[in-house]
């Protein structure tokens, strides 16, 4: 079956009796046209489903009220940032467009600039950048950047504190009293990968302990390279009895591969992740991680757009950072023979 065609502005003006500028009139809330016409070729418009064309009208009023959100994928961490965009643009007058570039981009710096000219010009008045390879985009619109790859720059960016939040994750593994702790970080080439591993090091440094750097490796936020490497760190002579992953999803995949080789979580291994999405309640056991407030990201950064779009002058600190907390669940404890010591959830 064919679908219906689109309805025009010179179908409403048909079916109404009237002529396509008494249409345009009251779609553009113009005088000139009585309270009872107008009223009727509203209930016209919506009989026919007609749309007002996002360009046709930009092109008069040089605004759409819609704002763009450029993913790379669609994976926990952006859905997650979406629900908070949404929580946001509620009530605003505003509405949401989602771009996704479907998990294409791989490593391609820039790949935000070649998406965004897809979006430019008429079709929506701003945009909002989730994790971002480069943040000095020429859009000639307002742009938020969320968690850029290589940290704040000249335009609005918004993240979470990843340096602490690490110090905390492994400093909740030393408490417990762990000394052999392995780093499955992320990729090197991005920011919060690097102050993922500072704070590593420096919780280690802080209680006293040597990092082993046959225990440091990178997963690439990725589950099956993840996985992989989570494999070798297990099969070691003097395995680690606890993991400190980047990110949730490659703390899951080492539980697996521990499952696997018939080592039990927490009993023989250990396992922190970072970001706190919903599969980290969800999963058995349930994942201690540090939780950096990924749904108050999107938010914060869908009012800090819209505020810009409306004239707000640009904050003089262009970089906000939301903080991390510690979330003790079912994946950690103290090594075999030793008491457990911290049980607290921050």
């Amino acid at each position: 079956m064919q679908p219906s065609p689109r309805a025009t502005i010179r179908d409403v003006a048909a079916r109404a009796g009237v002529s396509v500028a008494t249409v345009s009139k009251v779609i553009n809330d113009r005088y000139g046209v009585s309270e009872q016409t107008a009223a009727h070729v509203r209930e016209v418009i919506a009989e026919l489903g007609y749309e007002a064309s996002l360009v046709a009208q930009s092109l008069r009023n040089h605004q759409t009220n819609v704002i763009g959100i450029l993913v790379a994928d669609l994976e926990p961490f952006s859905a997650e940032l979406l629900k908070g965009a949404g929580d946001a643009i509620r009530g605003t007058g505003f509405e949401l467009v989602v771009y996704s570039a479907g998990g294409r981009v791989g490593g391609h710096v820039g790949w935000e600039q070649r998406y965004l000219s897809r979006l430019s010009g008429t079709l929506v008045d701003g945009a909002v950048l989730v994790t971002p390879t480069v943040v000095g985009v020429n859009y000639g619109a307002p742009v938020v950047a969320v968690d850029p790859h290589t940290g704040p720059a000249g335009q609005p960016t918004i993240d979470s504190d990843n340096v602490t939040g690490a110090r905390m994750a492994t400093a909740h593994l030393i408490t417990l009293g762990h000394r052999r702790i392995a780093l499955l970080g992320g990729r090197p080439d991005l920011l919060s990968a690097q102050l993922r591993e500072r704070g590593f090091r420096q919780a280690m440094a802080a209680g006293g302990l040597p990092v082993e750097e046959e225990l440091v490796r990178i997963g690439e936020y990725d589950p099956e390279v993840s996985a992989a490497q989570a494999r070798l760190l297990l099969a070691l002579p003097d395995r680690p009895t606890a993991v400190f992953a980047g990110n949730d999803l490659s703390a899951i995949a080492t539980m697996r591969v521990a499952d696997e080789l018939g080592l039990r979580v927490p009993d023989d291994l250990s396992v922190v992740g970072f970001d706190d999405i919903p599969e980290a309640s969800q999963c058995s056991p349930t994942l201690t991680t540090i939780r950096q407030p990924i749904r108050e990201m999107g938010s914060r950064a869908v009012e800090l757009l819209i505020g810009l779009i409306r004239g707000a002058e640009e904050p003089a600190d262009t970089h906000i950072m939301l903080p991390t907390s510690l979330v003790v669940r079912n994946s950690t404890r103290a090594p075999a023979g030793l008491p457990p010591q911290d049980r607290s959830t921050s």
